[in-house]
């Protein structure tokens, strides 16, 4: 008599068991160092992040402004500003993954909180570090560099000439998405179980979403998808424009992540099913 043998790419139930839902508030973090060592983990994360990155727009205007005659295919180009983007994420998640989670964003906090993998404590403080790290980022740019940074922009996210903000929201809420659906697909605990023969290292993936996600839409709102970035460098540049536009890349990342986490959730994850069928099973009892 044979044994069954399970399909493969299936996993035995004693393989994997679904993390339990973090507590909606937990006070119980304040009292803990491994709390703050993790805020103060995405305070440095992002300032980095910021520091490097806007540093790297605000160099690629410089080298191809036109009103000095300077080579327009000088420079890193959209493709450098997207890898910039792209590397520093893909670096500092990998840094921080263990610490804080390496979120390095408003957004995927938001988004993990919905699906209850952090309380409502450690996301709003997140968001806090989040938000001064990305302003002193800046700040630490303007401060190194400030002709260079008041004259090309201040690396601030603005809707281009020749977009309506219906067309930017959009944009925002469907590079967030991507970027948000690729968290939760590159760190699912249950496909670790059932691909653990295949390494893949989180940070990848997730980096490589954020620089397909600048390709696309850096020419139509500089690229936000991320809340504390374009806060930041709204804060230190300080201009009109950038203010007006702020809202769409609050909103957009926002709805975005939102719409992620209910889509792994409640649809690759039959979320919903699950919690329908425990409903009946509790409604005969």
């Amino acid at each position: 008599m044979t044994k069954d043998v399970p399909e493969q790419g299936s996993f035995s139930a004693k393989d994997y068991h679904d993390p339990p839902p973090a507590p909606f508030i937990d006070p119980g973090e304040l009292t803990k160092w491994s709390f703050y060592r993790a805020v103060i983990a995405e305070f440095v994360a992002t300032l980095l992040f910021l520091y490097i990155t806007v540093l790297t727009v605000i160099g690629y205007k410089a080298q191809t402004d036109p009103a000095k005659n300077l080579d327009q295919c000088g420079g890193v180009g959209i493709l450098g500003i997207a890898w910039a983007f792209g590397g520093m994420i893909f670096v500092l998640v990998y840094c921080t993954a263990g610490i804080s989670g390496g979120h390095i964003n408003p957004a995927v906090t938001f988004g993990l909180f919905l699906a209850r993998k952090v309380s409502l404590i450690r996301a709003f403080m997140y968001m806090v570090a989040q938000c001064l790290g990305a302003i002193c980022g800046v700040g630490l740019v303007k401060a190194f560099h400030k002709t260079y940074y008041n004259n090309y922009g201040g690396g601030a996210n603005e809707l281009a000439d020749g977009y309506n903000k219906g067309t930017g929201l959009g944009a925002e809420i469907i590079g967030t998405f991507v970027l948000v659906y690729t968290v939760f697909s590159a760190t699912d605990p249950k496909r670790s179980a059932r691909d653990s023969h295949v390494p893949v290292l989180a940070p990848l993936p997730i980096g490589f979403a954020v620089f397909m996600v600048h390709l696309a839409t850096i020419p139509i709102t500089g690229t936000g998808i991320n809340p504390a970035r374009s806060l930041g460098a709204a804060v230190i540049y300080n201009k009109e424009k950038a203010w007006d536009d702020q809202w769409i890349f609050w909103v957009g990342p926002f709805i975005g992540a939102a719409i992620a986490a209910f889509y792994h959730q409640f649809i690759l994850r039959a979320g919903a099913v699950k919690a329908l069928g425990s409903f009946r099973s509790s409604s005969h009892v």
